[in-house]
C-alpha cells in the first residue's frame, strides 16, 4: 500500500515537471534568440531586468546591437538548443552569418536575475555578439581584393586594374566614372559590408553604380578583445558586365561634345541603357515640350481629345488672365495632329487645365515620375502633388514641361521608350543579361497615336532636323524657359544713364530638349537629349539626337 502511494505522489510530480514546461530562464533566452534572429529589439528589450533596462534605455541597447552587427558585417543570426540553467547562466550555441568572415559560431551565455516568474536577463553591452566575454571589445581589420573590372556589353573593358584604364580611350572615362574617398553619408554603410573606411569609393559613372559589386568580398580578422573570433581572406568579384554600348557610347560622347546637358540612349525592348554622356541621368530640368508626350497620353487615356480634336489656330492662350504664348509668338492649332507637331502651348495648356491636376500627376507617375530608377546617382525625376501645383495656369504650365517639374534626359528617353513599346514601360539596367521587367501604362491605341504624332513632329513639325533618310523617325522637340525673358522697364537716369541692351530670343534663355525612337515601325533605340542654356530644342537638340540614332542603328542592327 505505501508503495503504491509513493509510486503516485512520484507520478504527480513528475506530470507537474512534464505540464509546468522548461524553467522561465531558458522560455525567456528561446523568446529573445527569436526576437534577436528577426531584428525585434523592443521585444528582446522587454526580456532584459529592469536595472538594465535603465542602464541602456532603447535606444541604446539597440545602437549597441547594430553597432556590432556592422562591426561583424553580420547579415543573420541563427540558434541551437537552449540550454538548462546552470549557475544563473543560460547557454545558447549561436551562428552569425557574416558577409567579410564567413559563418562565426560561439556560445553566448545570457545571465539571469530574479526568481521563478521575474527570472529576467541581466545584459550587459558585452552581450551584443556571441563570444565577446565581460571586458572585452569586438573589433575588426579588414582589407580588400583588388577591384573587379568593368565590361561593356562586349565584353571590352570599360576600366579594369588599379589605374582603372580602358582601351576605348576617353570616350569612356566619363561613363565609367571616378573613385574617390568616401563621402561620410556612405562611410556607415560600406562599414557595414566590411569595407576598410580609407577604401576608395565609386563617386560617379559606373564605378558608383556598381561600386558594391566591384569591390568583392573583403577578408580580415574579427576579435574579441585579443582573442580571435574568426578570419578569412579577401575574394575578388567577378567582372561586371554592362549594357553600354562601345559604338554608341562613343557616337554619344561625340554628338554631346563640349556643350553642358546629356544624352541617353535606350532599347526599348529591354530597358537596356546603350549609352550616357554628361549629365544624361543626373541633371534634372524642366523638360520643356517634351512633357506634351505624357499630357498628350493622359488626355487620350482620359477621352477628353482624339484624333478629330481641332483648335483655333491662334499665338498665344489665356488661363487665369494670363496668357501662355506659342514659341516666337507664332499662330498654330488646326488638327491635333499638326498642334502636336508644331508644340502648340496654346493648345496643349488648356488641354493639361482641362486634364486637371490629378490626371495629368497620374501620367506622369505612370510613364516614371516620382519613382526611383534604383540606379545609384541617377536623379529622380519629379512632377509635383496634384494639390500642389495650384490653379489652373499653374497646371497648364506643368501640361507644357514648365512649371516645378524637372525631368533628366534619361528620363524622357524613357518616355519615348514606353511610347516605342506600345504603351509598355520596361525597367532601365545597366546590367547586362537582366531579365526584362516590364509593366503596361497607356493602352495601345493610345500609345500608336502618339506615335503617329510624334513621326509629323520629324516629318512636318519642329523636329526636322532629326529626319534620316529612309528612316522612319518619331521623336518631340522642347524649349524650356528657364527665366523671365520679359524686359524689365528701365528709364535712362542719372544713376543709369543708358538702359541694357535687350537681346532677342537669347539662347541661354532655355534648355533645348529632344525625345526621340527609331525605327518607327519596329523601334530598336530611344534617345533623350537635353542642352542646358542652349537655344531651341528643334535647332541644337534635334541635330544631336540625329547623330546619335545613326550611330544606334548601325549598332543594333
Amino acid at each position: 500500500m505505501l508503495a503504491a502511494i509513493v509510486a503516485i505522489v512520484a507520478l504527480v510530480a513528475l506530470l507537474f515537471l512534464l505540464t509546468r514546461g522548461p524553467p522561465v530562464e531558458e522560455q525567456r533566452a528561446q523568446r529573445f534568440m527569436a526576437q534577436w534572429a528577426r531584428a525585434d529589439y523592443a521585444a528582446m528589450h522587454a526580456e532584459l531586468t529592469a536595472a538594465a533596462r535603465r542602464a541602456r534605455p532603447l535606444a541604446a541597447f539597440e545602437a549597441d546591437l547594430r553597432r556590432a552587427a556592422a562591426t561583424a558585417t553580420a547579415t543573420q543570426l541563427s540558434h541551437g538548443p537552449v540550454g538548462d540553467l546552470r549557475d544563473g547562466v543560460v547557454n545558447v550555441p549561436t551562428t552569425v552569418t557574416t558577409r567579410a568572415f564567413g559563418a562565426v559560431r560561439a556560445t553566448l551565455r545570457l545571465p539571469f536575475a530574479g526568481e521563478g516568474d521575474d527570472a529576467r536577463i541581466d545584459w550587459s553591452p558585452y552581450l551584443s555578439f556571441p563570444g565577446v566575454r565581460r571586458g572585452e571589445r569586438l573589433a575588426r581589420t579588414t582589407r580588400l581584393a583588388p577591384r573587379a573590372a568593368i565590361l561593356a556589353r562586349d565584353d571590352t573593358p570599360l576600366a579594369q586594374g588599379d589605374d582603372r584604364s580602358s582601351p576605348l580611350g576617353p570616350a569612356t572615362a566619363a561613363i565609367a566614372g571616378d573613385l574617390e574617398a568616401p563621402q561620410p553619408e556612405r562611410v556607415e554603410r560600406r562599414r557595414a559590408l566590411g569595407i576598410p573606411d580609407d577604401a576608395p569609393v565609386g563617386s560617379s559613372g559606373l564605378e558608383r553604380v556598381f561600386d558594391e559589386q566591384l569591390a568583392g568580398r573583403p577578408g580580415g580578422t574579427l576579435r574579441a578583445g585579443r582573442r580571435v573570433l574568426a578570419r578569412s581572406s579577401p575574394a575578388a568579384a567577378p567582372a561586371v558586365r554592362t549594357t553600354i554600348d562601345p559604338e554608341v557610347q562613343q557616337a554619344a560622347t561625340e554628338a554631346l561634345g563640349a556643350q553642358f546637358g546629356g544624352v541617353a540612349v535606350l532599347r526599348p525592348t529591354t530597358g537596356e541603357i546603350l549609352a550616357l554622356a554628361g549629365v544624361a541621368f543626373s541633371g534634372l530640368q524642366p523638360p520643356g515640350s517634351t512633357f506634351k508626350m505624357i499630357t498628350l497620353a493622359g488626355a487620350l487615356e482620359a477621352r477628353i481629345v482624339g484624333p478629330r480634336s481641332e483648335y483655333p489656330v491662334q499665338t498665344a492662350a489665356t488661363l487665369e488672365g494670363v496668357e501662355l504664348e506659342n514659341a516666337n509668338g507664332e499662330s498654330c492649332g488646326g488638327s491635333l495632329r499638326l498642334s502636336f507637331a508644331h508644340s502648340c502651348n496654346s493648345v496643349f495648356a488648356p488641354m493639361g487645365a482641362r486634364l486637371g491636376s490629378e490626371r495629368l500627376v497620374a501620367a506622369a507617375e505612370a510613364f516614371g515620375f516620382n519613382q526611383d530608377l534604383r540606379i545609384p546617382g541617377a536623379a529622380t525625376s519629379t512632377i509635383p502633388p496634384a494639390d500642389e501645383i495650384g490653379d489652373a495656369l499653374a497646371v497648364g504650365s506643368t501640361a507644357i514641361g514648365q512649371g516645378k517639374v524637372q525631368a533628366t534626359a534619361l528620363q524622357m528617353g524613357w518616355v519615348a521608350a514606353t511610347i516605342a513599346q506600345g504603351g509598355v514601360r520596361t525597367e532601365l539596367t545597366l546590367r547586362a543579361g537582366r531579365m526584362p521587367v516590364s509593366k503596361r501604362v497607356l493602352r495601345p491605341a493610345t500609345a500608336q497615336l502618339v506615335g503617329r504624332y510624334m513621326e509629323a513632329v520629324v516629318e512636318v513639325g519642329t523636329g526636322k532636323a532629326a529626319a534620316i533618310t529612309n528612316v522612319r523617325v518619331a521623336g518631340k522637340t522642347g524649349t524650356a524657359e528657364l527665366r523671365d525673358t520679359t524686359a524689365a522697364p528701365c528709364t535712362p537716369s542719372p544713376a543709369t544713364p543708358e538702359c541694357p541692351p535687350v537681346i532677342p530670343n537669347d539662347p541661354t534663355d532655355t534648355d533645348a530638349w529632344f525625345a526621340a525612337y527609331a525605327p518607327a515601325a519596329k523601334p530598336r533605340i530611344a534617345v533623350g537629349v537635353v542642352l542646358v542654356e542652349n537655344g531651341a530644342g528643334g535647332d541644337t537638340a534635334a541635330p544631336v539626337a540625329r547623330q546619335v540614332l545613326v550611330a544606334g542603328l548601325k549598332a543594333t542592327r
